[in-house]
Parts: C-alpha cells; sequence; structure tokens
C-alpha cells in the first residue's frame, strides 16, 4: 500500500508547496531551497536504513513542500524583477532581437502573436505583431530570430495569462527587419522534419490535412471552430493534443533503425527520437510529460529497474514542476497528469472485473480510467464532461495507431516525393486520409449524444471517483508478474517497455 500511495503522497506535498509559494511574497528563497535540500538528504539517509520509512517519507514530504515552495517564489521572482522591468512599465520604444519559441498565430492576417526570448537579456515576451510585420512574421516558426521595431508594455486583459508562460510583458511590433535561421541545431532538424510531413499532406482534402496536422503534430491552427467544437462534445480533443500514445508510436517506428546499434547506442538514439519530436510538436504541456516519463521509463530499462506507473508518474512530474513551477496553471498538463494517474490506478482493477475479449476490456478500461483521472479537472474548468468520450476513445482507440505511425510516415515520404512526383505523394498520404476521415465521422456520430455529466452531475462524479479510488486501493494486488493495463502509467509505458524490450535482444 505505502509503496502504490507513497509516489503520490510525495507528489501531492510538492504541489501543496508550489501553492503555498504562490501565496507569499516573491523572492530568491535560498534560505527554503538551503533547508528543503537539507531535509531531502535526512529523508534519504533514514529511508537507506530501512528501518523508519514512515519517518522518510513524512521528511521527504517536507523537503518537497519546502522545495515546491522555493521554486515557485524564484520563478514569481523572474517576472517582477527582471531587465525589462522598467522598460515595460514604461513603455519603452526599442529594437530587439527575438527568438521565438511557438509558432506565430493569430486571429487574422493582420494581428499575429508568439512567444519570443530576447537576445541580451535571456527574459520571455509576448511579441503582438500588427500591419505589414504580422503578415511576414505568421509564415515563421518556433526557433526563427527575428529583429523587430517597436515598442514594450504591460500584458493587458488575456494576454495575462502569459506570465504563466514566463512572459514579463508585450512587445507591439510594428516592423520587422530582419530573420535569421534557428542557430540550434535541433530545432534546424526539428523544422525540418516537421516541413515535410506537412507538405507530405498538402494535397490531403482541407479539413483532413488540419486534422493530421493536429494529431501529428499538435498543430489546431488550421482546424476550424465547428470541428474543434464536434471534437469536444464527443470527448475526444485530446487526441488533437499530442501527447504519450504519439510518442510510444513514435518510438515505434523508429525501432527497425535503432536496433542497428548496440544497448547503449539504442537508448541514446531513442533519447535523440523522443527529443526531436517534442521539438516537432513545440513541447507543449502534454508533450513535456509524455516525453519526460518515456525518458524515465526507457532509463530503467537500461539500469534493470522496474519502470513502476506511480513512481515514473511523480518522478517525471515532480522534476518538471520543480524546473517550472508554472505549469500547475496549464490546464493541459494537469489533464495529462491526471489521465495518466487515472490510468495507473484504476485500469488494472477495471479490466481485472469487465469479462470480455482481453483487447476489449483493456481499451475500455484505460478509456474509463483516464475519465476518472480527468473529472475532477474537466468538470470546474469545463462545466461539463461529455459522457459519449467512454464510447468513442474505446472505437477510436484502433485508428490512432495507423493515423500516427502511419501519417508520419507517409507524410515525410510524401515530402520527399512531392517535388518530382506530386501524384504519387497524393497516392502515399490517401491511406491515412481515409482513417483521419473515419474518425472524424466518430467524433461527429458521438457529439450528437447530448448527455454530459455537470452541475449536480459532478457531485455524483466525485462520489464515484471517490468509490474508485477505494476500490482500486482495497483491490486484491495481481499475483506474479502478470501483465496489467496500467502498469506502466499509460501507453507510452506499455508500448515504449515493449518496444525497449524488442531492442535488447
Amino acid at each position: 500500500m505505502a509503496a502504490a500511495s507513497g509516489p503520490l503522497f510525495l507528489l501531492v506535498a510538492l504541489v501543496g508547496g508550489i501553492i503555498v509559494g504562490e501565496r507569499g511574497p516573491p523572492g530568491a528563497a535560498g534560505g527554503l531551497l538551503v533547508a528543503g535540500v537539507l531535509a531531502t538528504a535526512i529523508a534519504v539517509a533514514v529511508g537507506v536504513r530501512g528501518e523508519q520509512l514512515g519517518v522518510a517519507l513524512a521528511l521527504g514530504a517536507i523537503a518537497l513542500a519546502l522545495i515546491g515552495a522555493a521554486s515557485m517564489q524564484r520563478a514569481r521572482h523572474g517576472l517582477a524583477r527582471s531587465p525589462l522591468t522598467e522598460a515595460v512599465a514604461g513603455r519603452e520604444s526599442a529594437t530587439i532581437v527575438v527568438t521565438l519559441t511557438e509558432d506565430p498565430a493569430g486571429p487574422s492576417r493582420f494581428a499575429v502573436d508568439a512567444l519570443g526570448r530576447v537576445h541580451g537579456v535571456d527574459r520571455s515576451v509576448l511579441v503582438v505583431a500588427t500591419g505589414e510585420a504580422a503578415g511576414r512574421m505568421r509564415v515563421l516558426s518556433a526557433g526563427d530570430q527575428v529583429t523587430l521595431v517597436g515598442s514594450f508594455r504591460p500584458l493587458d486583459g488575456w494576454e495575462r495569462r502569459f506570465r504563466w508562460r514566463h512572459a514579463v510583458g508585450a512587445f507591439v511590433a510594428t516592423d520587422l527587419i530582419g530573420v535569421a535561421p534557428p542557430s540550434s541545431p535541433l530545432f534546424v532538424v526539428a523544422n525540418r522534419l516537421r516541413a515535410m510531413v506537412v507538405a507530405g499532406t498538402a494535397r490531403a482534402p482541407a479539413t483532413e490535412r488540419a486534422l493530421l496536422s493536429g494529431l501529428l503534430l499538435g498543430d489546431t491552427r488550421a482546424i476550424s471552430a465547428e470541428v474543434k467544437q464536434t471534437f469536444r462534445d464527443s470527448g475526444l480533443t485530446h487526441h488533437l493534443a499530442v501527447s504519450g500514445e504519439n510518442v510510444a508510436f513514435v518510438l515505434v517506428l523508429a525501432g527497425p533503425f535503432l536496433r542497428r546499434f548496440g544497448y547503449r547506442g539504442r537508448f541514446v538514439g531513442g533519447i535523440l527520437v523522443i527529443v526531436v519530436f517534442g521539438t516537432m510538436t513545440r513541447w507543449e504541456p502534454s508533450v513535456l510529460r509524455a516525453v519526460t516519463m518515456t525518458g524515465c521509463v526507457m532509463l530503467a530499462a537500461l539500469v534493470g529497474r522496474r519502470a513502476s506507473g506511480l513512481r515514473v508518474l511523480a518522478i517525471a512530474v515532480g522534476g518538471l514542476l520543480v524546473a517550472d513551477p508554472f505549469l500547475i496553471h496549464s490546464v493541459g498538463f494537469g489533464l495529462s497528469c491526471a489521465a495518466t494517474a487515472g490510468i495507473a490506478l484504476f485500469s488494472a482493477p477495471i479490466a481485472r472485473r469487465v469479462p470480455g475479449p482481453t483487447l476489449l476490456t483493456e481499451a475500455l478500461a484505460v478509456t474509463l480510467a483516464a475519465q476518472i483521472g480527468v473529472a475532477p479537472i474537466m468538470i470546474p474548468v469545463f462545466g461539463s464532461m461529455p459522457l459519449a468520450s467512454v464510447p468513442a476513445n474505446v472505437i477510436a482507440a484502433p485508428l490512432m495507431a495507423p493515423i500516427t505511425i502511419g501519417g508520419l510516415a507517409a507524410g515525410i515520404g510524401g515530402g520527399l516525393l512531392a517535388p518530382g512526383a506530386p501524384g504519387l505523394a497524393t497516392a502515399v498520404v490517401a491511406p491515412v486520409t481515409l482513417v483521419v476521415r473515419a474518425l472524424a465521422g466518430i467524433a461527429a456520430g458521438s457529439a450528437q449524444i447530448p448527455v454530459e455529466l455537470g452541475g449536480g452531475g459532478a457531485i455524483v462524479g466525485a462520489v464515484l471517483i471517490a468509490g474508485a479510488l477505494g476500490w482500486r486501493l482495497l483491490a486484491r494486488e495481481p499475483r506474479g508478474d502478470e501483465p496489467q493495463p496500467g502498469e506502466a502509467a499509460d501507453r507510452v509505458g506499455r508500448l515504449g517497455a515493449r518496444w525497449w524490450r524488442r531492442a535488447r535482444r
């Protein structure tokens, strides 16, 4: 019991410390950090002896709470005290060089915005381009370096949410006077592969082409509001945010190539693959969680340790929150972590109690477990939760492997063929287009089911979740090393572990 609940207990302590740190004043928090490190050392020393595990767990919780509070206070201090504070407050005019950290987007061709890192001061600003500068900036990508003329100003209205992505202010760009390619080799490789995928799918019909960008790269800018709402109403919108499932399928796709290397070479190659893929998808919060967990699973396999789902989740999420405590304000990050925790906790007991073929019961168990996990976030944030998501996800699950693996392969292949053989490039991507059309049909059909859990249903949902938690904790533990649906936290863990076992042979 302690082994199962301990990692989550420590993670909750870290989150609690981050919340407390947000309530206090911003500062360097050196004292808190030192105290947290000392408490960690004492907890490790007590735990190594193995005689007082409860005391070690309590000390570990105190240590992580202190570290979480220190991390949040330091992050807030970086916003409040930066080299750009006076320029932002005084709305000063300037010419700056910015490295874009995301792809520019906006409601019209005359207004575009994107986060960027200002050279020389190492701080992020929200670049708001207008007029001709917007048109020129729209075609750029993350990693590009741009020279802009304009003025600083404080974040206003809806822009304030960007402070949780470390933006110290906004820069209104009236002119773009220079563009340079990415200086990072990682961005160069990732942007070229991303461009190949986009070019390879360019001849698909408009709706399917836009959906492929979302399903493969997490780029939803071209998806219409109507289609987005359809996926939201059917509970399939998470497929448009790249996550662990996509990372696992990318490793499967790269498996034949990586098996050509030696044991350690496969590990290094696997890490490079997921890092490049994370850069291709612009490191959305769900991608951060998935890539970090995948790296932990692969590292555990390298050193011969079993990758316990909750332990991997706690290490990955805890490490990310210490590095960037502002992630606690990301709904996407919260949903991704909650779904993973739900699968790790509930999928195995659900699968053991649901009769039927293994393939069906596992898909149903994973879907139900994920919905239980995300319910405490979805209902308060979005006001309701579509119950159609359970059957929709079970039906859609078999389509995701051919879409992801086939889509990336066909996209890159089509991108290489498009300049010399456009007809062949269209034929290569056509089968994937049909599968995407089927997924869109599932979303449209499921969206017609007008049943949602919200309002008073939230109370019922909370009771069901509490009951499911008790059910999981009181469930009989499986015997031996029998594989369980939630063993490695989610599909990235299970598929990644299977891939790694095959790669080691």
